[in-house]
């Protein structure tokens, strides 16, 4: 079966349809990843997005029961130059096919997908539809009409109180859109984690009494997540705070900071950041279209982290709210676990500091 991929500039892409045969909008990115596609399609922070895979052949390991980022397939579609149809790998369970068929989501191949990536990456993302339909005008008009969620927040986010057990520091976790290695990191380092929806209230989080409140990755525009701005805002200067990609952002706009939009974002495993207190270079995981404007930074606020290709955002730090926070995936999945010593940093420099008061 045929499968289209329209663009709202008028680009139409036709290719093989495999997955599920339905229609669906989303906005357009890309992730130059070469491996962990099932990471990237179980990432909520891909929350209405319909994503495009730079590296040619994807399904090739198939789907195994160890790398999923969350319960579900979280993009919108996906979009691949060459689908392997017959998997092969020890750990694999069902095929890509299958397993976008069983989350009722499309997908597309056989489409010069180079082609693609230079179109976004000229343009900037945009939205999209992609179908096994026919593009008509009805749905041309749809796209139109379409607009990225602006709650699309709170459709990843849990809806109840979950804990994981462990002796050491007490973590509140709130969720935009957390993804699975980050909790377990913490685990490794034996923190205890109590994950939030992400409209809890102070009061809530306050009640559990953590020793820090940790703001999690998620999707789209900082700016519209709103009940977790006021959140962070409400906890300046009473909890200690981190924040990973969502997060980091919520946390500077909290501090009075700003953000603003990518022309095409970073996503990938493979974006280099320099870490400016080392001057230490490292690979990073990456998945973002926001970025924090470190130009309306005050002089309470440090920048810890720098993008290499680009030098965007990558860290900040404030040391009168004990904030510290970064723009890329420290918990890897996929990609190089260069970025692990964050983790180490901030629970032993938590725990060095209580010992310190003691």
């Amino acid at each position: 079966m045929k499968g289209r991929l329209y663009l709202e500039d008028g680009t139409i892409f036709e290719g093989e349809s495999f997955g599920a045969n339905t229609t669906l909008f989303g906005e357009i990115v890309f992730n130059t990843s070469m491996t962990g596609y099932q990471e990237i399609l179980t990432d909520p922070s891909y929350g209405g997005q319909i994503v495009t895979m730079t590296y040619p052949l994807i399904g090739n390991y198939g789907i195994n029961d160890v790398d999923y980022e969350s319960d579900k397939i979280q993009v919108t579609g996906f979009v691949v130059k060459e689908y392997a149809q017959v998997p092969n790998h020890w750990q694999s369970k069902r095929s890509l096919d299958d397993y976008l068929k069983a989350n009722n989501i499309p997908g597309i191949s056989g489409i010069d997908t180079r082609k693609l990536t230079k179109i976004i990456r000229n343009n900037g993302t945009m939205n999209c539809i992609i179908t096994t339909e026919e593009i008509t005008p009805d749905l041309i008009s749809q796209l139109n009409n379409y607009r990225f969620p602006k709650d699309i927040v709170a459709q990843v986010s849990c809806d109840t109180i979950k804990n994981y057990p462990g002796d050491g520091i007490k973590i509140a976790l709130i969720d935009l859109g957390i993804k699975k290695g980050i909790i377990h990191q913490l685990q490794n380092l034996n923190c205890d984690i109590t994950v939030f929806p992400h409209d809890i209230t102070v009061d809530q989080v306050q009640s559990h009494d953590p020793d820090v409140v940790f703001f999690s990755n998620g999707p789209g525009d900082p700016k519209d997540a709103t009940s977790a701005i006021e959140l962070a805002k409400q906890l300046l200067g009473k909890k200690p705070m981190w924040g990973i990609c969502l997060g980091h952002q919520i946390l500077a706009l909290a501090l009075g900071a700003d953000t603003y939009k990518l022309k095409f974002g970073h996503r990938g495993a493979n974006h280099p950041v320099i870490d400016t207190e080392t001057g230490k270079v490292f690979m990073s995981s990456q998945n973002h279209g926001y970025a924090v404007d470190e130009k309306t930074f005050t002089d309470h606020i440090k920048v810890t982290h720098y993008n290499v290709n680009d030098e965007t955002n990558e860290g900040l730090s404030c040391g009168q709210y004990k904030v510290l926070s970064v723009q890329f995936h420290p918990e890897e999945g996929p990609g190089p676990e260069d970025a692990h010593y964050i983790f180490e940093k901030w629970v032993g420099g938590y725990e060095k500091a209580v010992m310190t008061h003691a």
